[in-house]
């Protein structure tokens, strides 16, 4: 008599006997989950890795225009270079990225940022030895006789022969220099990292929205965005340490050096982050190369054990299952349903509404990233260095607790799409009026003689066509684009020693001190020696107005950060779900093509319109600005920056009117809003879904 096999013995039997069979699904329901937290890791690996490289070039852009000896308004230009490369392969990457590899695509996306990044530290090994501009004094035997004023220097037969010679030096220099636009490698590098981050965001984000459950999407998704934060935080913590190494450190002695981290002229050791950011970048790629083509999603651990048993079955009567293969991808096929694919995403009036929300935050951000150091610098009187550190330390630690708020609060009272939009605009709103705050932040105008003052002290309007020769310093033959700062025992900055009319100096390098002043005369108020100190005057009013600032700025930068992960949630929601990828990279590209890209240009040229004071290059020309007018800067820098945020506050709320009328204020989320329901053809309704993607939630997809 033949004996019957009940289910729980197939199961059992299975399990140990049928060595034919191929790996079985219960091998697959512990580690399905675990996989996914792999990814993330990976994936927020990635992040970290971009970021550290990202904010690493945002914080030492001023040191690389100084270095190049370039305009504010041609750093835009290599900033944006960036984001020239992100448009070069987003919409492909994030159109036919679905329908391949994507942890494959990613990992290739890190190598190309790790090539990049090497590339753009090429010019500090091509280029010679970094010459600030340093005034010429004449030199006599005895150890007091540096002189900045020389009425008879023009007078020396062999002087002039000297000038003459270095004038003739010079103009051969300048040839070789005017054909050497090293600066391109660093905007080549920066093209190539754009290229290689188009893939992290859309497609890694995506990644986890298929396979995670729908509450835990948002705060996934925060948990990589939070952690990926780290990477820009100690990128900026990097560039304050480079920032304040000198630029040649190891092949020069710093005893020489005669300024410091505080003056316009210096520039840090850049390149030495530009490797570190190269092989981070490099190890980033490793991890998640490993990674399947997809995973079940998290739904479908619950029933997992019965379907181990209906699939062991099947085994068992013969019926072979074939594991899921890749779906192999139709180039042609792809590129026709382009248009289409395009036309519906671009017919939903909300996303439109948030694209041009995206556009505008991109250009206050962007802005903000590239120009808030350099800002701060003018006008709070604190180092380059200093103000990159404080923005790592401070700024971006509020912002990950920002973001993570953001996440949590999202999963924590189950926002939905409604919800999510209206915390977004009210907590956006809040920032915004703190924002305003900014102009209250007044500081004065550096007192430069014959710039911003009178030599004799009178307040005058900032022109950098003002009169620099006085009756003080006509007899000293100052040369009129040198920029080699002192600061008198007045508190007046001058140009240079020369300008100021110092007949003499004692000490040597930083600690040299210039004396008999004749221009600090004018206004003696009771001054006898007439002494100038290098460097220029500081202003502690300005200082003192630094740490208001501070606290003001990451009061804001923690609010505003709270919007960024239930945001970014939105535009998963408000389309179909075949749409999400392609939503994102369309998302990115159009915020770095209409945003990323022409912010850096357009506010470096309204910056550039504020200076006062251009430096000179070696070989002559207009080099990077010296003195900024502080009051204009601010005007100009924040002004711009509040009305972009006035334009997002309208969009905020026109976002959120339009969300509540498609889902209404309690309803669940419904991300096709494309594809109606008919109750009476059928009580299901079927999603069109990218080859990589698992059925969706039955919320999503059942008809009520």
């Amino acid at each position: 008599m033949e004996k019957r096999i009940i289910p729980d013995q197939i199961k059992d039997k299975s399990l140990s006997q049928d060595k034919s069979v191929g790996p079985l699904p219960a091998k697959r329901i512990h580690p399905t989950f675990s996989k996914l937290k792999l990814f993330l890791g990976a994936l927020a690996f990635s992040f970290f890795a971009k970021g550290l490289s990202g904010s690493y070039v945002k914080s030492i852009s001023t040191q690389i225009e100084r270095r190049f000896e370039i305009p504010s308004s041609l750093l835009g230009i290599i900033d944006g270079s960036f984001e020239i490369g992100n448009l070069m392969v987003m919409i492909l990457v994030s159109y036919l990225g679905p329908k391949v590899h994507r942890p494959k695509v990613i990992a290739v996306g890190c190598l190309i940022m790790s090539l990049g990044t090497f590339l753009s530290v090429m010019p500090h090994f091509l280029m010679g030895r970094y010459n600030y501009e340093r005034i010429s004094v004449s030199i006599n035997n005895s150890s007091t006789s540096l002189s900045a004023c020389s009425p008879t220097l023009s007078l020396h037969p062999s002087a002039s022969d000297d000038m003459e010679a270095a004038e003739e030096l010079k103009d051969s220099e300048c040839e070789k220099t005017a054909n050497s636009y090293l600066w391109m490698f660093v905007l080549m590098g920066n093209l190539l990292r754009g290229i290689g981050e188009a893939p992290v965001i859309p497609l890694g984000i995506s990644y986890i929205d298929d396979f995670a459950k729908e509450e835990n999407s948002a705060f996934y998704i925060g948990m990589v965005r939070t952690t990926g934060m780290v990477g820009p935080t100690l990128g900026y913590l990097l560039g304050a340490f480079c920032a304040s190494l000198w630029v040649d450190i190891g092949s020069v002695d710093l005893d020489n050096i005669t300024i410091n981290p505080k003056d316009t002229r210096w520039v840090g050791a850049w390149w030495i982050g530009f490797l570190i950011c190269g092989i981070v970048n490099f190890l980033s790629s490793l991890p998640i190369w490993f990674f399947p083509h997809s995973l079940p999603k998290e739904e479908e651990k619950r029933n997992t054990e019965e379907l181990n048993i209906s699939s062991v079955t099947a085994q068992v009567d013969h019926s072979a299952v074939e594991p899921q293969s890749q779906p192999k991808l139709k180039f042609s096929k792809a590129v026709k349903d382009f248009l289409p694919t395009l036309k519906k995403l671009l017919g939903n009036p909300t996303f439109l509404v948030f694209l041009l929300l995206t556009i505008f935050q991109y250009n206050s951000l962007v802005a903000l990233g590239t120009y808030e150091p350099k800002f701060m610098e003018q006008q709070f009187n604190v180092s380059l260095s200093n103000a990159i550190f404080l923005i790592g330390v401070i700024l971006f630690p509020t912002a990950i607790l920002g973001m993570f708020l953001g996440g949590f609060i999202t999963k924590k009272f189950k926002l939905l799409v409604t919800g999510m939009a209206k915390f977004s605009c009210i907590t956006f709103i809040i920032s915004y009026l703190l924002s305003l705050l900014y102009f209250m932040s007044d500081c004065e105008v550096l007192q430069v003689a014959g710039l911003t003052v009178s030599y004799s002290g009178i307040k005058q309007s900032a022109s950098p066509k003002a009169s620099l020769i006085a009756s003080c310093n006509s007899d000293c033959n100052c040369m009129l684009n040198q920029w080699d700062p002192v600061c008198g025992d007045n508190g007046i900055t001058y140009m240079t020693a020369c300008f100021a009319g110092c007949k003499s100096s004692t000490g040597s390098g930083k600690n040299m001190i210039f004396h008999n002043c004749s221009c600090m005369d004018i206004q003696s108020s009771g001054l006898s020696n007439f002494s100038a100190v290098l460097g220029q005057c500081q202003r502690e009013s300005c200082t003192n107005k630094f740490p208001y600032f501070l606290v003001l700025l990451t009061a804001y930068a923690f609010i505003l950060s709270a919007v960024s992960t239930p945001t970014y949630v939105i535009i998963f929601r408000i389309v179909s779900p075949d749409l999400k990828s392609f939503a994102v990279g369309t998302e990115t590209l159009i915020g770095r093509l209409l945003g990323g890209l022409p912010a850096p240009i357009y506010f470096g040229a309204l910056i550039d319109q504020t200076c006062l004071k251009w430096g000179t290059k070696s070989c002559g020309g207009s080099g990077s600005c010296r003195v900024y007018d502080t009051k204009a800067f601010r005007n100009v820098y924040l002004g711009f920056i509040s009305g972009l945020r006035t334009v997002c506050c309208f969009l905020y709320i026109v976002l959120f009117i339009l969300i509540k009328k498609q889902f209404g204020p309690d309803s669940k989320d419904v991300k096709n809003t494309d594809v109606p329901c008919e109750k009476e053809s059928a009580s299901v309704c079927t999603k069109e879904t990218f080859p990589s993607a698992k059925t969706v939630a039955d919320h999503e997809v059942t008809c009520m």
